[in-house]
């Protein structure tokens, strides 16, 4: 179990566990544009849709989950938090939901699957939730091209190396970078993650920086301190 400020995640049956990269989004994240309505594609244990739930006003916070366990772990993450009755978990691949889909979206995020080598682990689960052939990037894109309202926000977190390959594949889909955030590991090492957010409208000049998380071990930057504090209980 990991214990938030305010809010429990059990991942006991979740191949993925709360990872740095998933409080990165949840908390990075922009809800300037005051959404309403909120879609998680591929939810794990639901940390993200939890942490927008704590964050926003939304109404609307729906999560979509293709792994039974990992399903099913999310719906009792969000049935025994506060905000419950704005969270509601789907169990269906992208392709399916985007089949039929009922609403657009103001803000959709995704810390997608992405791990694109060519070997596998032991554990089918993990590699269902870690490997890129579960959700290709472009079939992601699509997807949130088609969902996303109309001054909407698209945010997710990738590898640093795949980002040129990223904005691209989001320029096709008429999807334009509107910040960037480059994530570090301390400062001497190479960067790791990006962190991007895209709407329908260009602008010329995308803000862009760097965070770094730690100066030493467990010894937190300011920035990542204070981008994390209303989440982790020891910040």
């Amino acid at each position: 179990m990991f214990q938030f400020k305010k809010f429990l995640i059990k991942q006991d049956r979740c191949a993925m566990k709360v990872g740095t990269d998933g409080v990165l989004l949840g908390a990075w994240t922009s809800i300037e544009n005051n959404p309403f309505s909120i879609l998680d594609i591929g939810a794990g244990t639901g940390i993200i849709a939890l942490m927008l739930a704590q964050r926003s006003n939304a109404e609307q916070i729906d999560a979509l989950e293709i792994d039974e366990n990992a399903y099913e772990q999310a719906v009792d993450n969000f049935e025994n938090s506060p905000w419950s009755d704005r969270l509601f978990c789907f169990h269906a691949s992208l392709d399916e939901f985007v089949e039929e889909p009922e609403d657009k979206y103001d803000l959709i995020v995704s810390n997608p699957p992405f791990y694109s080598e060519d070997y596998k682990t032991d554990c089918d689960q993990r590699d269902l939730a870690r490997f890129q052939d579960a959700m290709p990037f472009e079939d992601l894109i699509e997807a949130a091209a088609l969902l996303l309202s109309e001054n909407g926000v698209f945010s997710v977190i990738i590898p640093f190396k795949e980002e040129e390959k990223f904005l691209a594949l989001a320029f096709d889909y008429e999807l334009y970078p509107i910040k960037i955030t480059r994530v570090k590991g301390t400062p001497t090492t190479e960067i790791k993650r990006s962190l991007l957010a895209f709407s329908r409208n260009a602008i010329e000049i995308v803000p862009t920086d760097v965070l770094i998380i730690e100066i030493a071990r467990h010894l937190y930057t300011p920035d990542y301190i204070a981008l994390t504090k209303d989440f982790y209980l020891k910040m």
